[in-house]
């Protein structure tokens, strides 16, 4: 099967489940900026529920804008922000001291460009995940797509109705099972089975 799908910033699990089932990837580069999605955004699990970390993004007068050519707004320090959202949400986990090394990096680097970052948190999710895939990019926009299977809806993460089965998540015992988070939640708490697990779930 081939996919038509988004990069985005550490991408849900429906995503990663669309890419483990996948033959081959195709990445879509050429659609308009949508706020309020998840190209740059992501969910976690909290010490108080579920939480949402958002980079933000520089302005511009343009009405549409390639996402492409979105640049991270750097006069906030959210990197530093969203590290230690994760650190408190995560610190306990089975796996978080096993990839904190590796992660740590991304949020220390001044990315120009939202893709940019995007791609190297989806590098880092597939190292870790074990996940080798090829892929391409789209050198132009279609709204209809015959030759690939169509996920690009999964960025948007509130029509995403995928329900997936349950893993043990930190703060489950206080909050409950929370379904579709980001793929570090995923890889925090299942480390080396967490490929496993996107492998034996099925998409809407």
């Amino acid at each position: 099967m081939n996919i038509l799908i988004h990069p985005s910033y550490f991408p849900s699990i429906s995503q990663f489940v669309a890419i483990a089932k996948a033959e081959k990837v195709t990445f879509e580069m050429d659609d308009n900026f949508q706020k309020q999605t998840n190209r740059n955004r992501m969910h976690i699990y909290s010490p108080n529920g579920i939480q949402l970390l958002n980079i933000p993004i520089k302005h511009t007068k343009e009405a549409h804008q390639k996402t492409k050519d979105v640049k991270i707004e750097t006069a906030f320090d959210w990197q530093k922000q969203h590290f230690k959202s994760l650190e408190a949400a995560y610190r306990t986990s089975p796996f978080f001291e096993y990839f904190e090394d590796d992660l740590a990096p991304i949020f220390q680097k001044k990315h120009t460009f939202l893709m940019d970052l995007n791609f190297e948190t989806m590098e880092f999710a597939s190292k870790c995940l074990k996940l080798d895939f090829p892929y391409d990019e789209t050198s132009e926009y279609f709204h209809e797509v015959i030759d690939k299977t169509d996920y690009r809806q999964l960025i948007n993460g509130k029509k995403d109705n995928n329900s997936f089965g349950s893993y043990t998540q930190v703060f489950g015992d206080k909050h409950g099972f929370i379904n579709n988070l980001s793929i570090l939640d995923l890889l925090f708490n299942e480390g080396r089975y967490a490929l496993d697990y996107l492998k034996s779930q099925e998409l809407l």
